[in-house]
């Protein structure tokens, strides 16, 4: 039996394929041979519902880590806003927004290794009331939080936690050096424990190794993610990888439809840096193995239409929600 579809057969129940074969199919077969077989998988695996999420910056900037690729961090120099606390008002309009439009998940995100004790309470009662006041399927990342904190979160109806890998265990010591890949690790079996779901990606193009993407799906999925989000390095001045060159539209294209195979229960989604890919790139992936993406602005970026994003997908066979309220 040909090597693909060999590994097409067993990710088709579910059984994932190793770092070791992906590269190998890398090697022997084009880009729209492992698009298709990937997106036979997602077919089956995954479905033909977009899964769509949005975010909010709850906490700009201050960030006391190294993180090279950042803009938040403190030690760089990108001129990004900064400040504490999203105020109520902010947030509320964010949640009904993106509820209104049809947008299945909404999170806050907030800058900085991890939020304080004092804050956490603070950020509870702005999840309580959004819980309260819409049907939206809240998320939180806020960094390297212990079981206390995570409960307070899953109380307040949060049911997903989102903290990335960022990159490989191999390569991370390359890219940030004040906390490490073991410190995330623990954070996402605390979310585990206490019940939540895991959201849980990275960044490719930040100068590792096909094999370390590969990877990257791999320790993902071993940590229990139902989510893995993928973006796109893009490159942001003032940062050490403001220089960085950028990997093209096949590899991107490729890195995808590989890391459905190493995944293939998981929600691939397209995250940060995909409006630097052309159309034809960007519809191949949605054929090719990805079934979710992260709609609206990201953190410091700005991001993508929801109603262009929504046309595309239904273009690409992906089934909308039926209570999506165009922005027209």
């Amino acid at each position: 039996m040909r090597l693909l579809e060999e590994v097409k057969a067993r990710a088709l129940q579910g059984i994932a394929a190793t770092v070791e074969e992906a590269l190998a199919l890398n090697d022997k077969y084009t880009v729209d041979e492992l698009c298709d077989a990937a997106d036979e998988v997602r077919a089956a695996r995954c479905g033909n519902e977009i899964d769509t999420c949005s975010i909010v910056n709850a906490r700009s900037g201050r960030c006391p880590e190294d993180c090279k690729w950042c803009a938040q961090s403190a030690r760089h120099k990108t001129g990004i806003q900064e400040y504490d606390i999203i105020s109520e008002k902010e947030l509320m309009n964010a949640v009904h927004a993106n509820s209104r439009r049809g947008v299945k998940r909404f999170s806050m995100v907030t800058s900085g290794r991890r939020v304080t004790a004092a804050q956490i309470d603070r950020f509870c009662d702005l999840y309580k009331k959004a819980a309260g006041e819409s049907g939206i399927y809240l998320c939180a990342s806020m960094g390297l939080l212990g079981k206390e904190e995570l409960i307070k979160l899953r109380d307040s109806g949060v049911k997903r936690y989102h903290c990335n890998l960022e990159t490989s265990a191999s390569y991370f010591p390359e890219l940030c050096t004040t906390h490490t890949h073991e410190d995330k690790l623990r954070t996402i079996k605390a979310a585990v424990e206490v019940g939540m779901e895991v959201c849980c990606g990275g960044i490719i193009g930040m100068g590792e190794t096909l094999a370390q993407r590969l990877e990257l799906a791999q320790e993902a999925r071993e940590a229990g993610a139902a989510s893995i989000p993928v973006n796109i390095l893009q490159p942001i001045k003032g940062t050490p990888l403001e220089n960085q060159e950028l990997i093209g539209e096949e590899e991107i294209v490729r890195t995808v439809a590989l890391m459905k195979f190493v995944a293939p229960d998981c929600t691939l989604r397209f995250a940060g840096g995909r409006s630097r890919l052309s159309a034809a790139a960007t519809e191949r992936i949605l054929r090719g193995g990805m079934n979710g993406a992260l709609v609206g602005d990201m953190l410091t970026t700005i991001g993508n239409n929801i109603d262009q994003d929504y046309t595309m997908f239904e273009r690409n066979g992906f089934e909308l929600p039926d209570d999506y309220e165009t922005g027209k």
